[in-house]
């Protein structure tokens, strides 16, 4: 979450965002996610898709490796930037809590989540 915040722009801090917490779209619109930073998301998405109940620590390795990547090539700010992180801060979350998982019951519930989240995601940006 350092790097979170080191790496946007210092005018929007990553850790004093806005208590609300629900997620507007732009004037009816989905927002803009700038180019270099959509490539780790929709590589996190593929690799949950792709996930064959193998091994859900894995798993979260992987999807941190992409959000910490996402998070290096954060160049958003303004309201796009603080709309994003509705999303980001919950889903940041839930793959944390995948990788402490205690066993695969409660890695299947947390996956289903992140599923969900990245359908949330897509109703709100492209």
């Amino acid at each position: 979450m350092a790097l979170f915040t080191m790496s946007c722009s210092e005018t929007s801090s990553h850790e004093n965002h806005s208590d609300e917490t629900t997620i507007e779209l732009n004037e009816s619109e989905k927002w803009v996610v700038n180019e270099e930073m959509t490539p780790f998301i929709e590589n996190a998405e593929n690799i949950l898709n792709q996930y064959d109940n193998a091994d859900y620590k894995n798993l979260a390795e992987q999807l941190s490796e992409q959000n910490q990547s996402l998070i290096n090539s954060c160049t958003m700010d303004g309201k796009s930037h603080d709309e994003l992180h509705k999303w980001l801060h919950p889903h940041l979350e839930l793959v944390k809590a995948l990788g402490k998982a205690e066993n695969e019951e409660k890695a299947n519930e947390t996956i289903s989540e992140l599923k969900n989240s990245f359908e949330t995601y897509h109703t709100y940006f492209q």
